[in-house]
């Protein structure tokens, strides 16, 4: 369990200082990052803080979906967002196209690393994971079609507000699932438990000695 929580907590920073890195590389960010860079903008409230607002309010969502939030949902909400903006106050990408490209496969690296470890704890989904799953479940949408109309909805309305959009975006769209399908088996805690104990020797009984019967046989009577 506390290697469990640990590996949820050091996940959610990751992720938070990835997603700070492609908001630096400024060349475009996933559509859950342009719609808080776009409200930041109206708001001035720093992308980390309205990431972590977002959070709460998509939370809410699960009520009618019938969704149950796990302690992973909760540290996502809290975690994400504030390492987001302690990075982004600590973090300065230099001036230069090489820069920027190499600060937003950092940070994309960064995301799908992270969302191995928090998603490998299973300690439930991060509130946007779990409203796509809600509707699926809910109205039988296939988790493609439900993922696509969020994630194309607020991003549509991030880049009305001025979130960035661009090569990153689509950068992040098209690398991140399998950056996760591979970071996942190598950090799943369910399989590597089943791992350990199909690697564990399995007990011999002991034979019996001479005139013991052996469990579930009859007794012989020695001869005479």
């Amino acid at each position: 369990m506390t290697r469990r929580v640990l590996q949820l907590l050091i996940g959610l920073v990751l992720y938070g200082a990835g997603a700070a890195l492609t908001v630096e590389a400024g060349l475009g960010v996933d559509p859950w990052t342009v719609l808080a860079q776009g409200i930041s903008l109206h708001t001035g409230i720093g992308i980390g803080w309205v990431t972590n607002i977002l959070g709460f309010f998509v939370l809410l969502l699960w009520i009618p979906l019938r969704q149950r939030p796990g302690l992973g949902t909760i540290a996502n909400i809290l975690f994400v967002g504030t390492s987001m903006q302690a990075t982004l106050t600590l973090v300065q990408v230099p001036a230069g196209l090489g820069y920027q490209i190499l600060a937003l496969a950092l940070g994309i690296l960064l995301v799908a690393l992270a969302s191995g470890l928090y998603i490998g704890a299973h300690f439930g989904p991060g509130p946007r994971d779990g409203l796509m799953t809600g509707i699926r479940s809910r109205f039988g949408w296939p988790i493609w079609l439900a993922r696509g109309t969020v994630e194309i909805t607020v991003l549509i309305i991030g880049w009305l507000l001025g979130g960035t959009v661009g090569i990153g975006t689509v950068a992040f769209a098209f690398l991140i699932g399998p950056l996760v399908h591979i970071a996942l088996p190598l950090l799943d805690t369910a399989k590597q438990g089943t791992a350990r104990e199909g690697t564990a020797k399995p007990r011999t009984a002991k034979r019996p000695g001479p005139g013991v019967s052996a469990p579930g046989t009859p007794a012989t009577r020695s001869p005479a």
